[in-house]
């Protein structure tokens, strides 16, 4: 699957400044420094008249977007950027910059930034990855024909930028919105299964699908645990893979949660909690953006891929509280709460994932709701085997607009999960610290292998956070490519 809506729009960069009058320009986004005189700009005149009349200097401060219509019949929208701010900062701005204008669904937008070279190129990089990640067409399913998408974007101020990096990015998040916006009777386990192929045909990728009937022989007890609740049998571990170019290409693994629907199984959740729980794949789209992101920018690094893809349902089969089962790595866990499938799937994905003995494994789940409680839906946590790789996502999600807050997992804390029928609980049933705990069941299966784990609680923000302007954010997938990027280095 490749679908045309994740395709951003055409971009033309222009070294001259732009002027308004003449020019066939109906939607522009114009961005200064902060402090910098609005005198740079094109028909500052008429914005400075458009200020007076609301009672307004043009040399107040910048902090929000300021929109004013411009002679023949253009909207403009004003926004002076702090160059002290982070990437977090700037996107969040220059989504709100943007809105107004992508609210009108134009065909074109233009973009002027002015200043210093420094400041333009950030400012351009930074307004060119908003507009292509909310000037696609998102999945909807209601009657009426949607808008269509933003076909250009003119850059002007600025020639010759590489933003390669920008549209990879963009492809990947959108790709990865795309999947997780899918209701659950559009993406179930055997129809993301075939889109995983046609996906991997399109990209190049090698594909490699652990069925039930291989995952039983493999003895993967703690995902078929999950997958028993499901009668279709279509749940899988699926592995993707993609080779770097050269000799000295590092090889990372990313492992993905892929339950396409999650209702708690015998511990079902009420109706509140259940809804947008076909959200619950989302770690596995996180994991294909980065995947499909490292592609495009043909990354040289070798990248193996799994997806842990099942559902979670109520049924006379599916498993139940008191079980014992043995996961593939020989571990045998209590079943404490069968909401807590995601660690399940995740241990012998992970499992999985450490026999090809990868420099670094990074898994990315909607796992916990103390995740979610602890920090709320604008960041997401990381919890490592190692303090530096932990300390890299914390600098990576500064340095790209996706921030994350290091847990520690100290070892006392496996005392909770002793069980005394199994080796380890697979949680207990308090809420207490529950994505420590998590991480620490988790933890019993990557060996020594140095592993990053990401609970996305900010998956899904309401109006949208960072970059993303939709609720479905796609966080991960430019956090995992600035941490690839740093192990690489």
């Amino acid at each position: 699957m490749k679908p045309a809506s994740i395709a951003p729009a055409r971009l033309f960069q222009h070294a001259e400044p732009l002027h308004v009058r003449g020019a066939r320009v109906r939607h522009l986004l114009i961005l200064l420094p902060a402090g910098a005189d609005w005198c740079d700009a094109p028909e500052h005149e008429a914005a400075e008249a458009a200020l007076a009349r609301r009672g307004k200097k043009a040399d107040a401060p910048g902090k929000a977007p300021l929109t004013l219509e411009l002679p023949g019949g253009c909207l403009s929208v004003w926004l002076r950027l702090d160059q002290g701010k982070d990437a977090h900062a700037w996107h969040s701005l220059v989504r709100q910059a943007l809105q107004p204008l992508l609210d009108e669904h134009p065909a074109a937008l233009d973009i002027a930034v002015f200043g210093a070279e420094t400041f333009r190129a950030r400012a351009a990089e930074a307004a060119v990855y908003v507009a292509w990640l909310n000037g696609v067409t998102l999945p909807v399913w209601k009657s009426e024909k949607p808008p269509a998408a933003l076909g250009r974007i003119d850059l002007h101020g600025i020639n010759g930028l590489d933003l390669k990096r920008a549209r990879a990015l963009a492809e990947g998040n959108t790709l990865c919105r795309t999947l997780t916006m899918l209701p659950p009777n559009l993406l179930t386990p055997a129809s993301y299964r075939a889109r995983l192929r046609d996906l991997a045909l399109a990209e190049g990728w090698e594909i490699e699908e652990y069925d039930l009937k291989r995952l039983k022989k493999l003895k993967a007890g703690a995902f078929l645990a999950v997958a028993r609740g499901s009668a279709h049998e279509d749940a899988a571990i699926v592995r993707l893979t993609h080779a770097g170019k050269g000799k000295r290409a590092g090889h990372v693994a990313l492992v993905g949660k892929g339950i396409c629907f999650d209702t708690g199984g015998h511990n079902l959740k009420p109706a509140r909690y259940m809804n947008n729980m076909h959200d619950d794949m989302n770690g596995s789209a996180v994991a294909l953006g980065i995947l499909l992101a490292a592609t495009r920018l043909k990354l040289g690094m070798n990248l193996e891929v799994w997806l842990a893809i099942a559902q979670n349902h109520l049924s006379p089969d599916a498993y139940t509280q008191n079980e014992v089962v043995t996961a593939l790595n020989g571990t045998t866990i209590e079943i404490v709460h069968t909401d807590a499938e995601g660690r399940m799937v995740l241990a012998d994905a992970l499992a999985l994932a450490t026999q090809s003995k990868p420099q670094a494994i990074l898994d990315f789940a909607t796992l916990t709701g103390s995740m979610a409680v602890a920090l709320g839906e604008r960041m997401s946590g990381v919890i490592s085997n190692r303090d530096a790789l932990a300390e890299t996502a914390r600098q990576a999600g500064l340095a790209c607009g996706e921030r994350v807050v290091p847990f520690p997992m100290p070892d006392d804390y496996d005392e909770a999960l002793d069980s005394t029928v199994a080796d380890v609980k697979q949680c207990t049933l308090d809420a207490e610290a529950d994505h420590i705990l998590a991480a620490r069941f988790l933890n019993r299966f990557v060996g020594d292998t140095p592993w990053l784990h990401v609970d996305l609680s900010a998956s899904r923000c309401k109006g949208g956070l960072g970059a993303a302007g939709s609720d479905i954010t796609g966080f991960g997938v430019a956090l995992g490519l600035e941490v690839l990027e740093r192990l690489g280095r």
